[in-house]
């Protein structure tokens, strides 16, 4: 065949289309697990990243479980996979939840940027209404603008922040022109106006799934403290 006719090149064209794909699509296979495993891993790194237990063993630290819409726990859901696809997870309220061995709870939180997807885990203390660490990240935002979510600095600002103001959910702002409320506001992002407003209606709606949750937390402790003082009462009562 002659080398230089069209025949040719387009026959030599279109086999190395399929070979290369071919090759690119065996990699891929190939390294899926890999590639699965070391998003599952940072996913576990930033749960623990929220309770300043980086570089600590996930399973020793945390315990997993999902909750329903009501805040009562259900059965048959992987919470870990759940973060793959938290818009579906949040829709069809499954809703993961990641408590550490000190009885602080991380919630995910999933939302929308300027240019896409945003999503970050927030901690909270064991009143579950104070923040005790915040991790953010995003699919594309402006670099020096929006992107400034994801840095340390800007996370540092929700530590201490609160999302209740006495029995009213009122979640954590970010102004613009800088916070005014100590206690449920951050500054915004200078120059990420849309960025700044998304990470406020994200942390409003992801946060307001896990209120029943949240609530529930709160009063457990306390029934099982009053448990406790009256067992002890009774006791003493007894021993009396």
């Amino acid at each position: 065949m002659n080398k230089n006719s069209n025949l040719y090149i387009v026959i030599y064209s279109t086999v190395m289309v399929v070979v290369v794909a071919t090759l690119l699509a065996v990699a891929a296979l190939a390294l899926k697990s890999r590639q699965d495993a070391n998003i599952l891993n940072e996913k576990k790194e930033a749960i623990l990243a929220s309770l300043s237990l980086s570089g600590q063993n996930y399973d020793e630290c945390i315990e997993a479980f999902v909750v329903n819409e009501k805040g009562e726990k259900i059965e048959g859901q992987d919470p870990i996979q759940l973060l793959f696809d938290l818009p579906t997870a949040f829709a069809e309220n499954t809703l993961p939840v990641f408590q550490a061995t000190d009885g602080r709870v991380v919630v995910p939180v999933s939302g929308v940027g300027l240019w896409g997807p945003m999503w970050g885990y927030v901690a909270l203390e064991k009143d579950m209404n104070t923040i005790s660490g915040i991790v953010l990240d995003h699919a594309g935002e402006t670099p020096g603008l929006g992107a400034e979510v994801a840095t340390p600095k800007h996370q540092a600002m929700y530590k201490g922040k609160t999302l209740f103001e006495g029995d009213e959910f009122v979640s954590v702002t970010l102004r613009k022109g800088g916070a005014k409320d100590e206690k449920h506001e951050v500054d915004a992002i200078s120059g990420g106006t849309k960025t700044s407003d998304g990470v406020t209606a994200m942390l409003k709606s992801s946060l307001g799934a896990y209120l029943p949750f949240l609530k529930a937390s709160v009063a457990t402790p306390c029934c099982e403290a009053c448990a406790e003082t009256e067992c002890e009462t009774n006791n003493v009562e007894n021993n009396e």
